[in-house]
């Protein structure tokens, strides 16, 4: 795998999913794969969990990790062709990548979206420079429009935590939050449960007008009312993401989509799931992230994992 850019990238997610789950049973006996190979993580936006997951993924393979954050580091890159660069930003993103690709074997890459533009969002604009202009593998720590070490570190977790049952109802729910949220979350959740087609019944819930993006979600099916939605569920994913349609917007907030323990009460027992990090009583109550049925702690565990076996396959093309 020369970049992992997309979920899609995978040649198989259940495939992957297993190979995780057996590489948790021994993290490190990888470590001369990635003996003498540095990996360059850049951040253009904050980060918890990717950040620790990724440099832990990367430890447990036997790499340097090297980190910059470039809202506080660094110079401001430029990403404009033929820019006539007399104002603010001091380096073009062609030399930088070139350079930072005679420093490290990966580039790992954290951009998000800016919410005001959707063409320049949906181009990936810092994500693809860096496709273009670098020298070595590429890996997406959350760009634009897509989260696939998240949506992979998901699959782990409901492949560990579903009942035995031959196929799942699995619901990602929208819920109020009091900031425009971008959509690289619910694209890539959508985008992994789609491909299981076979295995769950993938239903998208939220009010209207916060639709995803149509090429993301074609499959699923939409409903409107989210206790509707949530009868008879096994999987419960909740995430905020602001307008699609009114691009970056925040059509409403409405607290009556709060996942609360009587919407829960409807399903099948499901099992409670979000990225993190969430505002409690807003987006969930306590009493359901803090019930036996919540699983975001091991699903924030599993973020290693996803980006671990991510880089194997990377590194085992390298070699």
């Amino acid at each position: 795998m020369k970049h992992y850019l997309a979920i899609k990238d995978l040649p198989s997610i259940k495939a992957t999913v297993s190979e995780a789950i057996e590489l948790k049973k021994n993290p490190l006996q990888y470590q001369h794969l990635g003996k003498n190979k540095t990996i360059g993580l850049l951040f253009f936006n904050n980060s918890l969990r990717t950040r620790l997951s990724t440099q832990k993924a990367a430890l447990n393979l036997g790499m340097e990790p090297i980190v910059m954050n470039f809202g506080a580091e660094g110079w401001q890159l430029e990403f404009e062709d033929g820019r006539i660069m007399d104002q603010g930003k001091s380096e073009h993103v062609k030399e930088a990548a070139q350079v930072i690709s005679q420093y490290c074997d990966v580039i790992a890459i954290r951009a998000f979206a800016g919410l005001e533009d959707k063409q320049k969002d949906e181009a990936e604009q810092v994500l693809s420079a860096f496709v273009k202009h670098a020298s070595v593998p590429i890996l997406n720590m959350e760009s634009s429009v897509g989260h696939p070490l998240q949506a992979l570190a998901d699959a782990i977790t409901i492949e560990e935590h579903k009942p035995s049952k031959e196929k799942l109802k699995v619901v990602l729910s929208w819920a109020p939050h009091p900031r425009a949220l971008p959509h690289a979350v619910g694209n890539s959740f959508a985008e992994m449960a789609l491909a299981h087609e076979d295995d769950f019944e993938f239903v998208i819930t939220h009010p209207k007008g916060y639709e995803l993006d149509p090429k993301k979600t074609k499959g699923a099916i939409l409903e409107y009312d989210q206790k509707r939605a949530f009868e008879g569920a096994d999987i419960i994913y909740t995430k905020n993401w602001s307008s699609y349609k009114d691009y970056g917007k925040v059509a409403c907030k409405d607290s009556s989509w709060t996942v609360d323990k009587e919407k829960m009460a409807v399903t099948n027992d499901a099992k409670f799931m979000h990225c993190l990090p969430v505002r409690r009583n807003v987006v969930v109550a306590d009493e359901v992230i803090d019930s036996e049925n919540s699983i975001v702690i091991a699903q924030a565990n599993n973020r290693t994992y996803s980006a671990q076996i991510v880089l194997k396959k990377i590194l085992d093309a390298l070699s």
